[in-house]
């Protein structure tokens, strides 16, 4: 029998998952088992374990329990103790997903200890070595075995960086197949009649890279100029517990911004299906906006998801924060791009990447 390590560690890769597991159970066979790994890098109940139950994800077989600390601290301790585990009780296979720190520090333990390696998101590139998350992504695929890809242009990028054509699989998106799986599910969260929110009366903005958030005047710009640029709507904004710490030093917050803990799966989905807009420096929103066709502002200089740009409804606005004037004008006008949805991002990711992980596993 083989036995399958899939690794998670933050919100993006228990949504990425979810459609994982259910293709796993799906395949059921005697001839394999699964370990589901948490690797403790999201610790709040809402980043983590309500996801869990939302989506029907079974509870994890292993906690790693790493909790916070610097990217070497946290990445140091999952290595440390994602190998302990393999040397006590040894796998056949390690699926990470996404390009957080759990997903490079797993990858690069179980390389080493000669398990094969799949990435799930493999090969999308932002350019940007200065993210943490691009450095994730780079180090996971310079080491996996196989690599699973959203796009036609993540095969390109691996293609180019001496990737084997022939480990490359083009599957679709499994943050979709969850997404469009629970459509019919999502539900208001509980502020939404105390806000008095209505569909498309509202905006919903997340923010949680360092380069907007760890410093409190770059910040409160961004905050004041979407109050502004908004023109009065209600602005839903759900902070990480790290931008809250540092929302304490900005003062005299603009009444139409509010500050909500962070959501559940279904009921933030729920506010971005029906928001005027979203505005974000988040990758994976970008991805749910265009398929759900919410127009989307990402205040960012890069982005790894162009196709959200090049034929989805995000718009790439860049660092300044000014630049949600001129959007706002195209958006409140009704002249926003209406978008496509990408190709094979259609509910059935998870299917295949089973169906090549059994093949290339001899199952």
């Amino acid at each position: 029998m083989k036995l399958i390590d899939v690794i998670g560690g933050a919100r993006p890769n228990f949504v990425k998952i979810a459609s994982i597991m259910s293709a796993i159970r799906n395949h059921s066979s005697d001839l394999i088992a699964v370990r589901l790994i948490h690797t403790g890098q999201h610790y709040d109940p809402k980043l983590s374990h309500t996801f869990f139950e939302q989506l029907n994800i079974e509870e994890p077989d292993i906690n790693l329990g790493v909790g916070s600390g610097t990217q070497a601290q946290q990445t140091a301790l999952i290595m440390m103790r994602y190998e302990e585990l393999i040397i006590k009780e040894p796998s056949d296979a390690c699926i990470v997903v996404g390009d957080v720190n759990s997903t490079m520090a797993c990858a690069t333990t179980a390389k080493k200890l000669g398990l094969k390696v799949g990435h799930v998101e493999a090969g999308i590139r932002s350019g940007d070595r200065q993210m943490p998350e691009e450095i994730n992504r780079l180090i996971t695929d310079s080491i996996s075995d196989l690599f699973f890809t959203t796009t036609r242009l993540a095969n390109e990028n691996l293609l180019l960086e001496g990737t084997r054509k022939q480990d490359i699989y083009f599957v679709g998106n499994t943050m979709i197949d969850t997404l469009l799986a629970n459509l019919d599910r999502l539900y208001p969260p509980a502020f939404w009649d105390d806000l008095n929110l209505h569909t498309k009366c509202y905006f919903v903005l997340t923010l949680h890279r360092p380069s907007n958030v760890d410093d409190s005047v770059k910040l409160n710009s961004i905050l004041h100029t979407v109050a502004d640029a908004t023109r009065g709507l209600p602005v839903i904004f759900p902070a990480h517990p790290r931008t809250l710490k540092i929302m304490r030093e900005v003062k005299r917050l603009p009444r139409n911004i509010h500050i909500v803990a962070p959501q559940t799966y279904l009921e933030f989905n729920f506010l971005v299906k029906n928001s005027k807009a979203v505005i974000t420096d988040s990758g994976g929103i970008t991805e749910e906006a265009t398929v759900l066709g919410v127009p989307c502002m990402t205040l960012r200089n890069s982005t790894e998801r162009p196709e959200t740009v090049d034929i989805g409804t995000n718009e790439l606005l860049g660092s300044d924060p000014s630049a949600l004037y001129d959007a706002m004008e195209v958006l409140f006008s009704d002249a926003w791009k209406h978008g496509q949805i990408p190709e094979l991002w259609d509910g059935k990711a998870g299917e295949r990447i089973i169906n090549h992980l059994y093949s290339a596993l001899g199952i």
